[in-house]
Formats: C-alpha cells, structure tokens, sequence
C-alpha cells in the first residue's frame, strides 16, 4: 500500500471522485443535485489517494471548514478493494496530516444511507454531532466531529 498526499489536480484523485459521484448519484437519487453543489473538488489543497500494487484504490480529502476545524471530504473506496481497512487508513492519514497544518478538529457529513462510511467514522472516533451549515434540516444526512 502507497498513501500519496496530492491536492486535487491528481488525475488518480480526480477519477475516483467520478466513481464516487456516479456511485452517490444511485444512493442519493432525487437529492443529489442538492448534495452535488458542496462536493465540487477545484482547489481542494489536501487530497490523499491510497495505491495497492500502483492501483489508485481509495481517495480522501480535507478543506479548511472553520479557523482551527477542516471538513472531511470526498472519501472513497474502489469496491475491489473494500473491506480491506482503506478507508480507515485514508481517515488517519487525514488527521495526522490536518494536525500537522495546526488544525485541531475535524467535522464531516455523511448519508444515513452509507452504513459503511458511518461504521467507519464511528470506528475512528468520531461522534455525532446536530448537522452543521447547509445540512440542517437534511433528513438523510448525518454529521460528526472528532478532537484531533
């Protein structure tokens, strides 16, 4: 496994994040236009791709989201290579990496509809936390934070 901090130029990072949307279209059906306008990844600064044997397999991001607070982003795992700790991989990775730029928390939304991204977010010690910005009053989204 090869874990490239890049920004979102990454042709790698930036093709994964089509397998993403294509795959989020599905699961968010009517409401993905709606979801769509916050995820667009011009000048995304702080991208992470996760390789296994040169394959571009996983993608994560962050952005500033608050003075001391990134906003985790566009986190996606190839469905070859799931169930194999990416994803986890790709979180930690997010956090040394925020903490090393001084940041002190981080704070994501996710879908109720995505068990799996919601396991690992709780794995990694993030906790629940009322939706925040344009996802108060989403029915389906749910948003967390974790102390860095």
């Amino acid at each position: 496994m090869q874990i490239l901090r890049t920004d979102s130029s990454n042709i790698d990072f930036q093709n994964l994040v089509k397998l993403l949307d294509a795959d989020l279209a599905i699961r968010n059906g009517d409401k993905h236009a709606f979801y769509d306008q916050f995820n667009k990844i011009d000048m995304i600064k702080n991208c992470i791709v996760i390789y296994i044997d040169k394959i571009p397999a996983a993608c994560g991001a962050f952005k500033k989201f608050e003075e001391n607070t990134v906003e985790i982003k566009r986190m996606y795992t190839s469905p070859k290579f799931r169930k194999k700790g990416l994803a986890t991989a790709i979180v930690k990775e997010l956090e040394i990496w925020a903490k090393e730029s001084d940041y002190k928390k981080a704070v994501l939304e996710s879908s109720l509809k995505q068990n799996e991204a919601l396991s690992v977010y709780e794995k990694s010690g993030y906790h629940r936390i009322p939706n925040y910005g344009q996802y108060i009053g989403i029915d389906e989204s749910v948003c967390y934070e974790k102390i860095l």
